[in-house]
Protein backbone atom coordinates (compact mmCIF):
# COMPACT_ATOMS: atom_id res chain seq x y z
CA UNK A 1 0.00 0.00 0.00
CA UNK A 2 1.39 3.25 -0.76
CA UNK A 3 1.38 6.40 1.40
CA UNK A 4 1.77 9.93 0.04
CA UNK A 5 1.56 13.82 1.63
CA UNK A 6 -1.94 14.16 0.17
CA UNK A 7 -4.49 12.54 -1.82
CA UNK A 8 -6.58 14.72 -4.68
CA UNK A 9 -9.47 12.74 -5.36
CA UNK A 10 -10.90 14.34 -9.13
CA UNK A 11 -8.14 15.89 -11.15
CA UNK A 12 -11.27 18.63 -12.75
CA UNK A 13 -11.45 22.07 -12.73
CA UNK A 14 -10.03 22.34 -8.52
CA UNK A 15 -8.29 19.24 -8.05
CA UNK A 16 -5.35 20.59 -10.78
CA UNK A 17 -5.28 23.57 -9.01
CA UNK A 18 -4.77 21.79 -5.83
CA UNK A 19 -2.46 19.58 -7.16
CA UNK A 20 -0.08 22.47 -8.87
CA UNK A 21 -0.21 24.42 -5.51
CA UNK A 22 0.67 21.31 -2.91
CA UNK A 23 3.32 19.96 -5.67
CA UNK A 24 4.62 23.31 -5.49
CA UNK A 25 5.09 23.91 -1.96
CA UNK A 26 7.03 20.14 -1.77
CA UNK A 27 3.96 18.32 -1.48
CA UNK A 28 4.23 14.30 -2.51
CA UNK A 29 0.21 13.88 -4.07
CA UNK A 30 -1.31 11.13 -5.75
CA UNK A 31 -4.23 12.48 -8.00
CA UNK A 32 -7.14 9.85 -9.01
CA UNK A 33 -9.00 10.25 -12.28
CA UNK A 34 -11.90 8.32 -13.40
CA UNK A 35 -11.88 9.42 -16.99
CA UNK A 36 -9.05 8.82 -19.64
CA UNK A 37 -6.47 11.21 -20.03
CA UNK A 38 -7.38 14.64 -22.52
CA UNK A 39 -5.78 13.59 -25.30
CA UNK A 40 -8.49 13.77 -27.65
CA UNK A 41 -8.32 16.42 -30.20
CA UNK A 42 -11.66 17.60 -29.37
CA UNK A 43 -10.97 18.81 -26.14
CA UNK A 44 -8.16 21.15 -27.39
CA UNK A 45 -9.63 22.32 -30.14
CA UNK A 46 -11.93 24.94 -28.65
CA UNK A 47 -15.19 24.52 -31.46
CA UNK A 48 -14.95 21.25 -31.15
CA UNK A 49 -15.90 20.36 -27.21
CA UNK A 50 -19.72 19.77 -28.34
CA UNK A 51 -17.91 16.55 -29.73
CA UNK A 52 -16.77 15.27 -26.66
CA UNK A 53 -20.45 15.71 -24.43
CA UNK A 54 -22.08 12.21 -24.15
CA UNK A 55 -18.72 10.43 -24.97
CA UNK A 56 -16.70 8.54 -22.43
CA UNK A 57 -15.13 11.60 -21.51
CA UNK A 58 -18.49 13.19 -19.70
CA UNK A 59 -20.37 11.53 -16.75
CA UNK A 60 -23.46 11.35 -18.71
CA UNK A 61 -25.59 11.92 -15.40
CA UNK A 62 -29.60 12.02 -15.66
CA UNK A 63 -31.94 13.78 -13.07
CA UNK A 64 -35.13 12.04 -12.22
CA UNK A 65 -38.12 13.04 -14.25
CA UNK A 66 -38.26 16.91 -13.73
CA UNK A 67 -42.06 18.13 -12.39
CA UNK A 68 -40.81 21.34 -13.29
CA UNK A 69 -40.10 20.28 -16.79
CA UNK A 70 -43.03 18.64 -17.96
CA UNK A 71 -41.88 15.08 -16.47
CA UNK A 72 -39.02 15.26 -18.88
CA UNK A 73 -35.39 14.07 -17.83
CA UNK A 74 -32.86 16.53 -17.58
CA UNK A 75 -29.00 15.47 -18.64
CA UNK A 76 -26.12 16.92 -16.90
CA UNK A 77 -22.66 16.07 -18.29
CA UNK A 78 -19.81 16.52 -16.41
CA UNK A 79 -16.25 16.15 -17.36
CA UNK A 80 -14.99 12.57 -17.11
CA UNK A 81 -11.29 13.60 -18.17
CA UNK A 82 -7.72 15.30 -16.73
CA UNK A 83 -9.65 18.63 -16.59
CA UNK A 84 -13.16 17.43 -15.44
CA UNK A 85 -15.63 19.77 -17.05
CA UNK A 86 -12.79 22.66 -17.25
CA UNK A 87 -11.97 20.13 -20.62
CA UNK A 88 -15.18 19.73 -22.02
CA UNK A 89 -17.09 23.22 -21.48
CA UNK A 90 -17.75 26.32 -23.79
CA UNK A 91 -14.72 27.97 -21.98
CA UNK A 92 -16.62 31.02 -20.27
CA UNK A 93 -14.65 32.79 -18.19
CA UNK A 94 -17.04 34.45 -15.31
CA UNK A 95 -15.98 34.84 -11.96
CA UNK A 96 -20.03 36.18 -11.25
CA UNK A 97 -21.31 39.09 -8.97
CA UNK A 98 -19.61 40.20 -5.87
CA UNK A 99 -22.83 40.54 -4.30
CA UNK A 100 -22.60 36.00 -4.61
CA UNK A 101 -19.53 36.20 -2.49
CA UNK A 102 -20.53 38.67 0.04
CA UNK A 103 -24.06 36.68 0.44
CA UNK A 104 -21.61 33.88 1.39
CA UNK A 105 -19.92 36.05 3.99
CA UNK A 106 -23.38 37.07 5.51
CA UNK A 107 -24.68 34.09 5.91
CA UNK A 108 -21.76 32.74 8.01
CA UNK A 109 -18.86 31.47 5.74
CA UNK A 110 -16.36 34.74 6.99
CA UNK A 111 -13.37 34.82 4.25
CA UNK A 112 -15.90 34.58 1.45
CA UNK A 113 -16.68 37.72 0.52
CA UNK A 114 -15.43 39.62 -2.76
CA UNK A 115 -12.73 41.32 -1.43
CA UNK A 116 -11.36 37.60 0.09
CA UNK A 117 -11.77 36.13 -3.35
CA UNK A 118 -10.64 38.90 -5.79
CA UNK A 119 -6.72 38.48 -4.63
CA UNK A 120 -7.47 34.94 -5.42
CA UNK A 121 -9.20 35.34 -8.69
CA UNK A 122 -6.30 37.79 -9.96
CA UNK A 123 -3.63 35.39 -8.91
CA UNK A 124 -5.04 32.21 -11.15
CA UNK A 125 -5.51 34.59 -13.77
CA UNK A 126 -3.11 35.74 -16.73
CA UNK A 127 -5.27 37.98 -18.82
CA UNK A 128 -4.57 38.63 -22.78
CA UNK A 129 -6.03 42.07 -22.78
CA UNK A 130 -7.34 43.44 -19.37
CA UNK A 131 -5.19 43.98 -16.31
CA UNK A 132 -5.28 46.72 -13.61
CA UNK A 133 -7.23 46.32 -10.07
CA UNK A 134 -9.39 43.76 -10.92
CA UNK A 135 -7.26 41.35 -13.28
CA UNK A 136 -4.40 38.99 -12.96
CA UNK A 137 -1.84 39.14 -15.55
CA UNK A 138 0.76 36.10 -14.50
CA UNK A 139 -1.16 33.27 -13.33
CA UNK A 140 -1.53 29.80 -14.81
CA UNK A 141 -4.75 30.14 -16.21
CA UNK A 142 -5.09 32.12 -19.76
CA UNK A 143 -7.71 33.88 -20.21
CA UNK A 144 -8.02 35.58 -23.89
CA UNK A 145 -10.64 36.80 -26.35
CA UNK A 146 -11.79 34.68 -29.05
CA UNK A 147 -9.87 34.74 -32.33
CA UNK A 148 -13.03 34.22 -34.35
CA UNK A 149 -16.34 36.26 -33.71
CA UNK A 150 -19.01 35.06 -35.92
CA UNK A 151 -21.02 38.01 -37.60
CA UNK A 152 -24.46 36.45 -35.94
CA UNK A 153 -22.59 37.04 -32.76
CA UNK A 154 -22.04 40.96 -34.07
CA UNK A 155 -26.05 40.99 -34.92
CA UNK A 156 -26.90 39.96 -31.71
CA UNK A 157 -24.72 42.32 -29.88
CA UNK A 158 -26.08 45.22 -31.72
CA UNK A 159 -29.69 44.05 -31.26
CA UNK A 160 -29.33 43.43 -27.74
CA UNK A 161 -27.92 47.43 -27.75
CA UNK A 162 -30.96 48.32 -29.84
CA UNK A 163 -33.06 47.20 -26.86
CA UNK A 164 -31.54 49.69 -24.30
CA UNK A 165 -28.54 46.91 -23.11
CA UNK A 166 -25.75 48.59 -22.35
CA UNK A 167 -22.33 47.35 -23.63
CA UNK A 168 -20.46 45.50 -21.67
CA UNK A 169 -16.82 45.20 -22.64
CA UNK A 170 -15.74 43.16 -19.22
CA UNK A 171 -18.15 41.00 -17.70
CA UNK A 172 -15.81 40.73 -14.39
CA UNK A 173 -15.21 44.51 -14.28
CA UNK A 174 -17.16 46.80 -12.14
CA UNK A 175 -20.27 45.73 -13.39
CA UNK A 176 -21.99 42.50 -15.04
CA UNK A 177 -24.51 43.82 -16.44
CA UNK A 178 -24.62 44.60 -19.90
CA UNK A 179 -24.17 42.70 -23.69
CA UNK A 180 -20.81 41.65 -24.75
CA UNK A 181 -18.14 38.99 -26.56
CA UNK A 182 -17.34 36.18 -23.50
CA UNK A 183 -13.67 36.05 -22.61
CA UNK A 184 -12.63 32.46 -22.41
CA UNK A 185 -10.17 29.71 -21.03
CA UNK A 186 -8.19 29.41 -24.51
CA UNK A 187 -4.57 30.73 -25.83
CA UNK A 188 -2.63 30.49 -28.92
CA UNK A 189 -6.16 28.68 -30.51
CA UNK A 190 -6.39 26.04 -28.15
CA UNK A 191 -8.49 25.18 -24.87
CA UNK A 192 -6.74 25.81 -21.90
CA UNK A 193 -8.18 23.84 -19.23
CA UNK A 194 -6.69 23.66 -15.63
CA UNK A 195 -5.31 20.22 -17.38
CA UNK A 196 -3.40 22.12 -19.85
CA UNK A 197 -2.39 24.61 -17.40
CA UNK A 198 -1.55 23.53 -13.94
CA UNK A 199 -1.53 20.12 -14.28
CA UNK A 200 0.55 20.51 -17.16
CA UNK A 201 3.10 22.84 -15.08
CA UNK A 202 3.92 19.80 -12.69
CA UNK A 203 2.91 16.59 -14.42
CA UNK A 204 6.35 15.40 -14.73
CA UNK A 205 7.70 16.01 -10.89
CA UNK A 206 8.82 13.17 -9.22
CA UNK A 207 6.13 14.24 -6.01
CA UNK A 208 3.20 13.57 -8.20
CA UNK A 209 1.53 10.26 -8.72
CA UNK A 210 -1.27 10.17 -11.17
CA UNK A 211 -3.70 7.81 -11.94
CA UNK A 212 -6.15 7.72 -14.85
CA UNK A 213 -9.26 5.47 -15.12
CA UNK A 214 -9.18 5.30 -11.17
CA UNK A 215 -12.74 5.04 -9.72
CA UNK A 216 -12.98 5.91 -6.24
CA UNK A 217 -15.06 3.91 -4.31
CA UNK A 218 -14.35 4.98 -0.72
CA UNK A 219 -12.56 6.78 1.41
CA UNK A 220 -10.60 4.98 4.24
CA UNK A 221 -11.65 6.25 7.62
CA UNK A 222 -9.76 5.06 11.00
CA UNK A 223 -10.90 6.65 14.49
CA UNK A 224 -12.94 9.15 12.90
CA UNK A 225 -10.27 10.41 10.17
CA UNK A 226 -9.07 10.17 6.86
CA UNK A 227 -6.47 8.06 6.25
CA UNK A 228 -7.02 6.73 2.89
CA UNK A 229 -8.60 6.04 -0.64
CA UNK A 230 -9.77 2.82 -2.30
CA UNK A 231 -9.89 2.86 -5.76
CA UNK A 232 -10.72 0.58 -8.46
CA UNK A 233 -8.60 0.63 -11.87
CA UNK A 234 -10.58 0.09 -15.19
CA UNK A 235 -9.14 -3.56 -15.38
CA UNK A 236 -11.27 -4.53 -12.19
CA UNK A 237 -8.32 -4.60 -9.53
CA UNK A 238 -8.82 -2.53 -6.20
CA UNK A 239 -5.93 -0.81 -4.82
CA UNK A 240 -5.41 0.73 -1.29
CA UNK A 241 -3.47 4.31 -0.66
CA UNK A 242 -3.12 6.20 2.25
CA UNK A 243 -1.97 9.20 3.23
CA UNK A 244 0.08 11.32 5.65
CA UNK A 245 -2.03 14.51 6.04
CA UNK A 246 -5.31 15.04 3.99
CA UNK A 247 -7.29 13.65 1.37
CA UNK A 248 -9.19 16.12 -0.61
CA UNK A 249 -12.17 15.19 -2.62
CA UNK A 250 -13.01 17.29 -5.72
CA UNK A 251 -14.97 15.72 -8.00
CA UNK A 252 -17.75 17.88 -8.47
CA UNK A 253 -21.04 18.68 -7.43
CA UNK A 254 -22.69 15.01 -8.55
CA UNK A 255 -19.36 13.09 -7.83
CA UNK A 256 -18.29 14.29 -4.37
CA UNK A 257 -21.63 14.27 -2.35
CA UNK A 258 -21.09 10.06 -3.69
CA UNK A 259 -17.59 9.75 -2.44
CA UNK A 260 -18.71 11.02 1.18
CA UNK A 261 -21.75 8.67 1.41
CA UNK A 262 -19.94 5.61 0.06
CA UNK A 263 -17.70 6.34 2.51
CA UNK A 264 -20.27 6.55 5.74
CA UNK A 265 -20.91 10.29 5.71
CA UNK A 266 -24.37 11.57 4.99
CA UNK A 267 -27.52 11.41 6.16
CA UNK A 268 -28.11 8.55 8.72
CA UNK A 269 -31.52 7.08 6.87
CA UNK A 270 -30.09 7.72 3.71
CA UNK A 271 -27.35 5.61 4.23
CA UNK A 272 -28.75 2.94 6.36
CA UNK A 273 -31.50 2.42 3.80
CA UNK A 274 -28.96 1.10 1.24
CA UNK A 275 -26.94 -0.86 3.97
CA UNK A 276 -23.95 1.57 4.42
CA UNK A 277 -22.61 2.00 7.82
CA UNK A 278 -22.59 5.85 9.48
CA UNK A 279 -19.54 6.76 9.82
CA UNK A 280 -20.96 10.35 9.87
CA UNK A 281 -24.22 11.36 10.28
CA UNK A 282 -24.07 15.27 8.24
CA UNK A 283 -27.44 15.56 6.71
CA UNK A 284 -26.42 18.44 4.65
CA UNK A 285 -24.71 15.86 1.88
CA UNK A 286 -26.96 15.54 -1.40
CA UNK A 287 -28.68 18.52 -0.31
CA UNK A 288 -28.93 21.71 -1.52
CA UNK A 289 -28.84 21.02 -4.99
CA UNK A 290 -28.88 23.84 -7.72
CA UNK A 291 -27.91 24.26 -11.51
CA UNK A 292 -29.04 26.94 -13.88
CA UNK A 293 -31.85 26.16 -16.24
CA UNK A 294 -32.26 27.74 -19.97
CA UNK A 295 -34.84 27.68 -22.26
CA UNK A 296 -33.91 28.03 -25.98
CA UNK A 297 -35.71 31.25 -28.13
CA UNK A 298 -35.04 30.28 -31.98
CA UNK A 299 -34.36 32.61 -34.82
CA UNK A 300 -34.49 31.13 -38.37
CA UNK A 301 -32.45 33.12 -41.08
CA UNK A 302 -33.29 33.98 -44.21
CA UNK A 303 -30.05 33.02 -45.98
CA UNK A 304 -27.67 30.21 -44.94
CA UNK A 305 -25.18 32.25 -42.80
CA UNK A 306 -25.06 30.19 -39.39
CA UNK A 307 -22.74 27.52 -38.45
CA UNK A 308 -25.36 24.75 -39.30
CA UNK A 309 -23.06 22.29 -41.94
CA UNK A 310 -19.74 23.71 -41.39
CA UNK A 311 -18.61 20.72 -39.73
CA UNK A 312 -19.18 18.35 -43.22
CA UNK A 313 -17.91 18.20 -46.31
CA UNK A 314 -15.96 21.23 -48.02
CA UNK A 315 -16.58 23.45 -45.40
CA UNK A 316 -15.21 21.15 -42.35
CA UNK A 317 -11.91 20.12 -44.65
CA UNK A 318 -11.54 24.32 -44.91
CA UNK A 319 -12.19 25.03 -41.37
CA UNK A 320 -9.78 22.09 -40.62
CA UNK A 321 -6.75 23.32 -42.97
CA UNK A 322 -7.15 27.17 -41.49
CA UNK A 323 -6.80 25.67 -38.10
CA UNK A 324 -3.86 23.56 -38.47
CA UNK A 325 -1.82 25.97 -40.76
CA UNK A 326 -2.55 29.35 -39.00
CA UNK A 327 -4.23 28.53 -35.48
CA UNK A 328 -7.16 30.71 -37.09
CA UNK A 329 -10.89 30.68 -37.95
CA UNK A 330 -14.13 29.13 -36.99
CA UNK A 331 -12.34 26.12 -35.17
CA UNK A 332 -10.96 28.69 -32.46
CA UNK A 333 -14.20 29.75 -31.40
CA UNK A 334 -15.69 28.90 -28.20
CA UNK A 335 -19.10 28.89 -30.33
CA UNK A 336 -20.69 30.76 -26.98
CA UNK A 337 -19.25 33.77 -28.46
CA UNK A 338 -21.19 36.21 -26.71
CA UNK A 339 -24.30 36.88 -24.27
CA UNK A 340 -25.55 39.65 -21.57
CA UNK A 341 -26.54 40.02 -18.15
CA UNK A 342 -29.86 41.65 -17.42
CA UNK A 343 -31.69 42.88 -14.44
CA UNK A 344 -35.09 41.55 -15.58
CA UNK A 345 -36.98 42.14 -12.63
CA UNK A 346 -35.60 45.40 -11.63
CA UNK A 347 -33.58 43.65 -8.71
CA UNK A 348 -30.88 46.05 -9.21
CA UNK A 349 -28.21 43.41 -10.52
CA UNK A 350 -28.71 40.75 -13.16
CA UNK A 351 -30.63 37.73 -12.79
CA UNK A 352 -30.61 36.20 -16.17
CA UNK A 353 -28.01 36.16 -18.43
CA UNK A 354 -27.98 34.56 -21.89
CA UNK A 355 -25.71 32.52 -24.01
CA UNK A 356 -25.72 33.01 -27.60
CA UNK A 357 -24.74 30.57 -30.15
CA UNK A 358 -25.25 31.24 -34.04
CA UNK A 359 -27.07 28.45 -35.10
CA UNK A 360 -29.92 25.71 -33.77
CA UNK A 361 -29.38 24.13 -30.79
CA UNK A 362 -30.82 20.90 -29.52
CA UNK A 363 -30.09 18.80 -26.46
CA UNK A 364 -29.36 14.98 -25.42
CA UNK A 365 -32.63 14.06 -25.56
CA UNK A 366 -33.28 16.71 -28.16
CA UNK A 367 -31.81 16.66 -31.87
CA UNK A 368 -31.50 20.59 -33.35
CA UNK A 369 -33.60 21.37 -35.98
CA UNK A 370 -31.74 21.06 -39.08
CA UNK A 371 -31.93 24.52 -39.97
CA UNK A 372 -29.71 27.80 -40.27
CA UNK A 373 -30.39 29.75 -37.27
CA UNK A 374 -29.93 31.59 -34.17
CA UNK A 375 -30.17 30.40 -30.43
CA UNK A 376 -31.04 32.76 -27.63
CA UNK A 377 -30.28 30.86 -24.24
CA UNK A 378 -31.62 32.72 -21.04
CA UNK A 379 -31.03 31.21 -17.96
CA UNK A 380 -32.06 31.71 -14.14
CA UNK A 381 -29.04 32.80 -12.49
CA UNK A 382 -30.21 32.38 -8.82
CA UNK A 383 -32.26 29.65 -8.66
CA UNK A 384 -34.49 29.23 -5.93
CA UNK A 385 -35.39 25.34 -6.51
CA UNK A 386 -33.69 22.93 -4.54
CA UNK A 387 -32.99 19.73 -5.27
CA UNK A 388 -31.34 16.55 -3.99
CA UNK A 389 -28.57 13.65 -4.92
CA UNK A 390 -28.90 10.42 -3.06
CA UNK A 391 -27.45 6.58 -3.39
CA UNK A 392 -29.68 4.19 -4.85
CA UNK A 393 -27.63 1.52 -3.26
CA UNK A 394 -24.37 0.44 -1.99
CA UNK A 395 -22.66 -0.38 -5.17
CA UNK A 396 -20.47 2.07 -6.13
CA UNK A 397 -20.82 1.80 -10.19
CA UNK A 398 -24.68 2.66 -9.67
CA UNK A 399 -25.69 6.30 -10.79
CA UNK A 400 -26.81 8.51 -8.12
CA UNK A 401 -30.32 9.33 -8.26
CA UNK A 402 -30.93 13.51 -8.99
CA UNK A 403 -33.88 14.79 -7.87
CA UNK A 404 -32.91 18.76 -9.28
CA UNK A 405 -36.34 19.75 -8.96
CA UNK A 406 -35.67 22.36 -11.21
CA UNK A 407 -38.26 25.43 -12.43
CA UNK A 408 -40.68 24.22 -8.91
CA UNK A 409 -41.10 27.68 -7.57
CA UNK A 410 -42.53 30.84 -9.07
CA UNK A 411 -39.76 32.99 -8.79
CA UNK A 412 -37.81 30.61 -11.05
CA UNK A 413 -40.26 29.96 -13.57
CA UNK A 414 -41.18 33.73 -13.81
CA UNK A 415 -37.36 34.93 -14.20
CA UNK A 416 -37.48 32.23 -17.14
CA UNK A 417 -40.67 33.46 -18.81
CA UNK A 418 -39.03 37.11 -18.27
CA UNK A 419 -35.59 36.03 -19.94
CA UNK A 420 -37.64 34.44 -23.02
CA UNK A 421 -39.73 37.01 -23.59
CA UNK A 422 -36.12 39.47 -23.67
CA UNK A 423 -35.29 37.57 -26.18
CA UNK A 424 -37.99 37.58 -28.46
CA UNK A 425 -37.76 41.19 -28.23
CA UNK A 426 -33.79 41.30 -29.21
CA UNK A 427 -34.76 38.90 -32.11
CA UNK A 428 -36.77 41.51 -33.70
CA UNK A 429 -34.79 44.51 -33.02
CA UNK A 430 -33.23 46.24 -36.71
CA UNK A 431 -29.96 44.25 -36.84
CA UNK A 432 -31.80 40.44 -36.26
CA UNK A 433 -35.15 41.62 -37.62
CA UNK A 434 -32.75 42.01 -41.18
CA UNK A 435 -31.63 38.42 -41.16
CA UNK A 436 -34.06 36.63 -39.30
CA UNK A 437 -37.04 35.00 -41.63
CA UNK A 438 -39.18 33.95 -38.78
CA UNK A 439 -39.14 32.86 -34.83
CA UNK A 440 -39.34 29.43 -34.89
CA UNK A 441 -39.66 28.39 -31.10
CA UNK A 442 -41.87 29.70 -28.83
CA UNK A 443 -43.30 31.24 -32.42
CA UNK A 444 -45.19 33.54 -34.23
CA UNK A 445 -46.88 36.21 -34.01
CA UNK A 446 -44.96 38.60 -31.73
CA UNK A 447 -47.34 38.43 -28.72
CA UNK A 448 -48.02 35.36 -26.45
CA UNK A 449 -49.88 34.92 -23.84
CA UNK A 450 -48.49 33.77 -20.31
CA UNK A 451 -49.03 30.49 -20.52
CA UNK A 452 -48.13 29.24 -24.14
CA UNK A 453 -44.25 30.95 -22.77
CA UNK A 454 -44.71 29.06 -19.52
CA UNK A 455 -44.87 25.81 -21.22
CA UNK A 456 -41.88 26.59 -23.56
CA UNK A 457 -39.96 27.34 -21.07
CA UNK A 458 -40.77 23.84 -19.21
CA UNK A 459 -40.70 21.95 -22.13
CA UNK A 460 -37.55 23.32 -23.80
CA UNK A 461 -36.07 23.09 -20.18
CA UNK A 462 -32.49 22.05 -19.88
CA UNK A 463 -29.31 22.61 -17.73
CA UNK A 464 -26.56 24.58 -18.20
CA UNK A 465 -24.54 22.31 -16.63
CA UNK A 466 -23.45 23.55 -13.09
CA UNK A 467 -24.49 21.16 -10.09
CA UNK A 468 -23.57 22.73 -7.03
CA UNK A 469 -24.29 23.30 -3.35
CA UNK A 470 -24.19 19.33 -2.49
CA UNK A 471 -21.69 19.94 0.24
CA UNK A 472 -22.59 22.95 1.07
CA UNK A 473 -19.60 25.17 3.25
CA UNK A 474 -21.35 27.08 6.12
CA UNK A 475 -21.14 27.23 10.09
CA UNK A 476 -25.05 25.83 10.93
CA UNK A 477 -25.53 21.99 11.52
CA UNK A 478 -26.59 21.36 8.27
CA UNK A 479 -23.52 22.42 6.73
CA UNK A 480 -21.08 19.73 5.17
CA UNK A 481 -17.91 22.11 5.16
CA UNK A 482 -16.79 24.67 7.29
CA UNK A 483 -15.21 27.94 6.16
CA UNK A 484 -11.66 25.94 6.01
CA UNK A 485 -13.59 23.35 3.36
CA UNK A 486 -12.93 20.77 6.28
CA UNK A 487 -15.57 18.42 6.18
CA UNK A 488 -17.12 18.30 9.86
CA UNK A 489 -16.64 15.67 11.87
CA UNK A 490 -14.01 14.33 10.12
CA UNK A 491 -10.40 15.07 10.70
CA UNK A 492 -8.05 15.37 7.48
CA UNK A 493 -10.59 15.31 4.98
CA UNK A 494 -11.63 18.65 3.18
CA UNK A 495 -13.79 19.16 -0.04
CA UNK A 496 -12.91 21.37 -2.72
CA UNK A 497 -15.62 22.12 -6.16
CA UNK A 498 -18.71 23.73 -6.98
CA UNK A 499 -20.58 21.53 -4.51
CA UNK A 500 -19.39 23.60 -1.25
CA UNK A 501 -20.64 26.54 -2.58
CA UNK A 502 -23.87 27.83 -0.16
CA UNK A 503 -25.34 29.49 -3.34
CA UNK A 504 -25.03 28.88 -6.91
CA UNK A 505 -22.80 31.87 -8.25
CA UNK A 506 -24.46 34.33 -11.09
CA UNK A 507 -22.50 33.06 -14.04
CA UNK A 508 -20.24 30.25 -15.01
CA UNK A 509 -19.27 28.01 -12.69
CA UNK A 510 -15.61 27.34 -13.53
CA UNK A 511 -13.33 30.04 -12.44
CA UNK A 512 -14.94 30.05 -9.51
CA UNK A 513 -14.32 26.81 -8.77
CA UNK A 514 -10.83 26.91 -9.85
CA UNK A 515 -10.72 30.24 -7.05
CA UNK A 516 -12.17 27.64 -4.41
CA UNK A 517 -9.42 24.86 -5.90
CA UNK A 518 -6.95 28.30 -4.83
CA UNK A 519 -8.38 28.60 -1.45
CA UNK A 520 -8.22 25.18 -0.68
CA UNK A 521 -4.89 24.94 -1.24
CA UNK A 522 -4.13 27.93 0.86
CA UNK A 523 -6.05 26.54 3.49
CA UNK A 524 -3.98 23.39 3.47
CA UNK A 525 -1.00 25.00 3.51
CA UNK A 526 -1.60 27.59 6.07
CA UNK A 527 -1.13 30.78 4.02
CA UNK A 528 -3.02 33.62 4.45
Amino acid sequence: MSSYDYIVVGAGSAGCVIVNRLIGAGKSVLLLEAGKADNTPFIHIPATFVRVLGTERTWNYRTEPEPGANGRVMHIPQGKTLGGSSSVNAMIYIRGQAEDYDSWRDAGCVGWGYDDVLPVFKRSEANQRLSGDLHGVDGPLRVSDTRHRHPLSYAFLRAAQETGIRYNDDFNGERQEGVGFYQTTTFDGRRGSTAATFLKAVRNSPLLTLHTEATVEGLILENGAASGVRYRHANGEVKSATVREEVIVSSGGIGSPKVLMLSGIGPTAQLSGVGIPVIRDLTGVGENFQDHISASVYGLTKNPVSLFGNDKGWRAARNGLQYLLWRTGLLTSNVVESGAFVDTSGCGRPDVQLHVVPTLVGDADRAPPQLHGISLNPCVLRPTSRGTVTLQNADPATPLAIKANNLTTGQDIDTLVRGVELCRKILRAPSLKSIIDRELAPGEPETLDRATIENHCRQFAKTVFHPSGTCRMGTDETAVVDTQLRVRGVARLRVADASIMPLLVSGNTNAPSIMIGERCADFVLARR
